[in-house]
């Protein structure tokens, strides 16, 4: 996982469907090719707002075992 503070073209971001589709407090990721993308939804909008990046195989292992229940 790495932090960047410099803006860049991602793509579509996407809400967690546990969300409830209007509440702003939770996160959004953007899957790329080689990296996913994760920013918190209450500050999308400030330019320099810290995104996360994850490899696409630590991305995976999360998603795995957060979808485990744990």
């Amino acid at each position: 996982m790495s932090s960047t503070n410099t803006p860049r073209p991602y793509g579509q971001w996407f809400k967690s469907s546990y969300s409830g589709g209007t509440s702003d407090q939770c996160v959004e990721a953007c899957p790329q090719p080689a990296a996913v993308y994760v920013r918190d939804s209450k500050r999308n909008a400030e330019l320099g707002a810290p995104v996360l990046r994850f490899g696409t195989a630590a991305w995976s292992a999360f998603a795995a075992y957060a979808g485990g229940g744990r």
